[in-house]
């Protein structure tokens, strides 16, 4: 069995960097040609204008969704955990002699 467990992770393996070659050769084949502006200087005025996004708001707007889903989640497990205090109330209740430490 150690040798069959040995050979999965070797095919494993071979999968994982296959597929991580793949994905760099696309990556690679994927960039554009170098601009004349990354081949050496080329004044500001000479560059051509391309559209830019604001980053305040998307910034913003993503910090609002991590707190969103930041107190969510805390919520949930203040809800849950509420829950499970009612249970352990109501099985106390319920035990005889479960108010002995």
């Amino acid at each position: 069995m150690n040798n069959i467990s040995k050979l999965r992770q070797l095919v494993l393996m071979v999968v994982v960097l296959v597929t991580c070659w793949g994905a760099a050769t696309a990556a690679s084949q994927a960039q554009p040609p170098p601009s004349p502006a990354q081949e050496g200087f080329v004044p500001i005025d000479q560059i051509q204008q391309k559209e830019q996004l604001p980053a305040a708001p998307l910034v913003m707007a993503a910090y609002a969704a991590a707190w969103l889903v930041i107190f969510g989640y805390v919520w949930s497990i203040w809800r849950r955990l509420s829950q499970v205090e009612q249970e352990m109330a109501s099985l106390t209740q319920r035990v005889p002699g479960a108010n002995r430490r």
